[in-house]
């Protein structure tokens, strides 16, 4: 048995991935997936999502892919942006209050949950470590989410972010302000800053 080439051109078009709804968007059943996991031809890495058995397993891709509605945030953002060479052990999300993080998600990931108007500021697209593209904050929008949650977080996570804030080339300190006022942690910020800065 041999994966329909339609099939086949759509996975390597995909980074070597495929989801259920891409098969069946192509007009095929779930029931072929199911098959060509039996056979070894494909391996389930997550809900809905699957890839060749030699292909590594971009987790990050994988994650955004079972929901429209997440955003890579806080410490994944850091990373995704360059302000931190650690890679997470368990990436941060954050969604809108009005809807849930779907089941599949749910122990895989940290889940930050914020009000549905302030979930799209900010919001950029980066690459992954293997050249997938993923929905992550700006580096202002991350800085002013973790003074906002700088009681949940590492004391010492949410200093070194403001200290690579501080030294990064691209920083917009107009944008940094506009946003910790909406995010109504302007008072922290500063004195985060004059300390830093």
């Amino acid at each position: 048995m041999n994966i329909n080439q339609t099939i086949y051109d759509e996975i390597k078009k995909n980074n070597n991935m495929i989801t259920t709804s891409q098969v069946l968007s192509l007009g095929y059943s779930k029931q072929l997936l199911t098959n060509y996991v039996k056979e070894g031809l494909l391996e389930r890495c997550r809900h809905g999502v699957y890839t060749l058995p030699d292909a590594v397993h971009d987790d990050m891709y994988t994650m955004m892919l079972r929901s429209d509605r997440i955003v890579f945030s806080h410490d994944t953002a850091l990373f995704l942006n360059g302000l931190s060479e650690r890679t997470p052990f368990t990436h941060t999300v954050t969604i809108p209050s009005n809807t849930s993080l779907p089941n599949s998600l749910k122990g895989e990931c940290i889940c930050f949950y914020v009000k549905p108007e302030l979930h799209d500021i900010g919001i950029t697209h980066k690459n992954t470590t293997f050249g997938n593209i993923v929905r992550c904050y700006n580096v202002e929008r991350t800085i002013c989410d973790f003074l906002r949650c700088r009681n949940r977080c590492d004391e010492e996570t949410v200093i070194s972010a403001i200290k690579n804030y501080a030294v990064y080339d691209k920083k917009d300190l107009n944008r940094l302000s506009v946003y910790a006022k909406q995010f109504k942690v302007a008072r922290e910020l500063k004195k985060y800053l004059e300390v830093l800065l």
